[in-house]
C-alpha cells in the first residue's frame, strides 16, 4: 500500500491536471454571431455615350444598409469570418433611362479578423475579406452583375459581458469590373439594352457599422 502522503500528491495532480484541462477547454475556439447596420456612401460607375464618345458619371444615392459577420475563433485574439451585406438604393443620374432605377448592392465575403487587446476597456480590430459583389436592378428585367471584390475595415469593440460585445467599425469594399463592359442588360424579341456602358474598372463603397456580437 502506497503512503497516505503519495497519495495525496498524486490525487493533487491529477486534480491540478483536470483543472487545466478544463481551462483549455473554456478558451477553445468559438463562435460569433453579428448582426450590423449602418449607412454606406460612394459608389458610381462611368458610362459612355455611345453616339458622341463622351464620358460621364452615375453615382449611388447614400443609404442604410444592414449584414450579418458570422466568426469562428480561430486563437485568443482572431478569428475567421463569413461577411454579408446589404444595401438597397437609387442611381443618381440626369439620365432619362437612368431615372427610377433602383439597385441592390450585395456583398458576400470570406475572410479573418485580427483583435489587439489592449490596457483599455475596448479593443481595436482589423478585418480583411474577399468575395463577391452582386449587383442587381430591382426593376425591369435587367441581367444582374457578379463581380470580385475585397474589403478592408477596422474598427472597436466594447465588451458588455463575456458574451456580448458592441461593434463600431468602418470598411471600405472594393469591386472589380472589367473595362469597356456593358452592366444591366436586357435582351429580348421586343427590346435589347444596357442601362450602362462603363469604360471604369473599380467600383468602391464604404460603409459605416454599428453591431453587436454575440458569442458562443
Amino acid at each position: 500500500m502506497q503512503p497516505m502522503p503519495r497519495l495525496l500528491a498524486r490525487a493533487a495532480a491529477l486534480a491540478s491536471a483536470l483543472l487545466a484541462t478544463a481551462s483549455i477547454a473554456a478558451e477553445a475556439p468559438r463562435f460569433e454571431i453579428t448582426p450590423f447596420a449602418g449607412g454606406r456612401i460612394g459608389g458610381g460607375f462611368d458610362i459612355e455615350d455611345e453616339t458622341s464618345g463622351e464620358e460621364s458619371e452615375v453615382d449611388l444615392d447614400n443609404g442604410a444598409g444592414f449584414g450579418i459577420d458570422l466568426g469562428l475563433r480561430a486563437h485568443e485574439n482572431g478569428f475567421y469570418e463569413l461577411l454579408y451585406s446589404q444595401q438597397s438604393t437609387g442611381l443618381d443620374a440626369n439620365e432619362p433611362a437612368l431615372e427610377g432605377v433602383d439597385i441592390r448592392v450585395d456583398y458576400l465575403h470570406v475572410g479573418g479578423t485580427a483583435l489587439f487587446p489592449q490596457e483599455s476597456w475596448f479593443v481595436p480590430y482589423l478585418s480583411m475579406t474577399i468575395g463577391a459583389t452582386f449587383l442587381e436592378p430591382t426593376e425591369g428585367n435587367y441581367d444582374s452583375e457578379t463581380k470580385l471584390s475585397g474589403s478592408l475595415g477596422g474598427g472597436f469593440r466594447f465588451p458588455i459581458s463575456e458574451h456580448v460585445q458592441v461593434v463600431l467599425g468602418l470598411r471600405g469594399y472594393l469591386t472589380l469590373i472589367d473595362s469597356d463592359t456593358n452592366l444591366f442588360c436586357v435582351s429580348g424579341p421586343e427590346e435589347a439594352a444596357c442601362l450602362i456602358k462603363s469604360p471604369g474598372s473599380t467600383f468602391f463603397q464604404t460603409e459605416g457599422q454599428l453591431g453587436i456580437s454575440f458569442a458562443f
